[in-house]
């Protein structure tokens, strides 16, 4: 089964980014370039543990429906989000929020994943969904921190 790991360093506190990466309308906005949306579950505000999204979106010219649910939850340390429906045979993203020592926040993203359909979809996973879904998560990654980094709020 595939894995991968993006981590990026955030001038902002963990708890301030743990809250922002669950909020639904902040991943929205993040995930634009897809013409993702909610079409299902927890539409707006922070998904909390036990909660759950559908998302639609455009990848590969082919409208996606995913729902996921938030299936561990220790604010502000890490949280996990499962595919309980959707376009994979199986998906766990473990977000996980450490202090830099510094204010900020180092974010760690580690996605287990595997495509359906046997044979043609580890041919998926190899020409496509191992570079095309890093990239997905990076970008999103960036819009979450540009929002930690440039709009503060009082810690909660």
């Amino acid at each position: 089964m595939p894995r991968f790991e993006v981590v990026t360093h955030v001038i902002a506190s963990p708890g301030r980014v743990f809250d922002l990466s669950l909020d639904v309308g902040l991943h929205t906005a993040s995930m634009a370039g897809s013409s993702e949306k909610v079409v299902g579950g927890v539409t707006a505000g922070r998904l909390e543990l036990g909660e759950s999204v559908t998302w639609q979106a455009r990848h590969f010219g082919f409208r996606w429906r995913m729902t996921c649910a938030i299936s561990a939850y220790d604010r502000p340390g890490f949280f996990v989000d499962e595919q309980l429906s959707g376009p994979f045979k199986h998906w766990h993203h473990a977000h996980q929020f450490q202090s830099d020592g510094h204010g900020g926040t180092v974010m760690r993203d580690v996605i287990d994943f595997a495509a359906p359909l046997g044979p043609l979809g580890t041919i998926a996973e190899v020409l496509a969904l191992r570079r095309y879904l890093p990239g997905l998560i990076r970008a999103r990654n960036q819009h979450v921190k540009q929002v930690a980094e440039t709009a503060p709020t009082a810690e909660s």
